[in-house]
């Protein structure tokens, strides 16, 4: 049994988490990677709803925004989102290539922190995703110039129902110029784990030569 994956047992859907146990210093792995994947692995058995959503927070000079978005993909490379150019995230992180990203999972009093720079996605890197999505949500990407001022809903829809004609089912939706995705590759980890009394257990990993290295902070 591993005892970071069974350090405190996942909560079944509806079920508080159990916070007399915690996170130790002795059985955390070396990469943060591993102890990410198994505390992903514990909240897709916990059936929690959105297990992948992620509070995305960005800053330019008209100051800071935060929003929720999927993560679609992470390894050692980074963790990967998509979404339209237009959007203000894309033009934050056009102007301050760095983003900090949060998973909430409060129902095992559980969450990461991933801070790092941001690089933007080619063409051929974002397009197998693109496609792989349903077609609704290919001509959704179309229709919608992400935080662009609408008129109406109904320009919206309108959109939409003129770019089905367009591409009719059964052909092929392009991927959109001002759609892609992008990839934060973390500079620091942090992993919060919930305790009684507030004390809770906090470790950051950082890599400031290049190797990681594994600090306590204070709850």
């Amino acid at each position: 049994m591993n005892p970071i994956e069974h350090a405190s047992e996942p909560a079944g859907p509806g079920q508080p988490a159990d916070l007399t146990a915690g996170l130790d210093e002795s059985v955390l792995p070396a990469d943060p990677l591993v102890l990410f994947d198994r505390w992903m692995a514990d909240v897709l058995a916990a059936e929690l709803p959105e297990p992948t959503a992620m509070v995305l927070a960005t800053a330019s000079a008209a100051g800071p925004m935060a929003r929720l978005v999927l993560l679609k993909s992470h390894g050692a490379d980074g963790f990967t989102f998509y979404t339209n150019k237009t959007s203000r995230k894309a033009a934050d992180l056009a102007e301050m290539p760095r983003a900090c990203l949060l998973f909430p999972w409060h129902a095992l009093q559980r969450q990461v922190i991933i801070e790092g720079p941001v690089t933007v996605l080619s063409t051929p890197e974002s397009e197998p995703y693109f496609h792989s999505r349903p077609r609704g949500s290919q001509l959704g990407a179309w229709a919608s110039r992400q935080s662009t001022v609408l008129g109406s809903r109904a320009e919206l829809e309108d959109r939409y129902e003129e770019l089905s004609r367009r591409w009719p089912e059964g052909s092929e939706v392009p991927m959109p110029d001002f759609w892609g995705g992008y990839r934060v590759r973390p500079d620091t980890m942090e992993f919060w784990h919930g305790r009684v009394s507030r004390l809770h257990d906090r470790f950051r990993y950082r890599r400031p030569d290049g190797a990681w290295m594994i600090e306590r902070l204070a709850p």
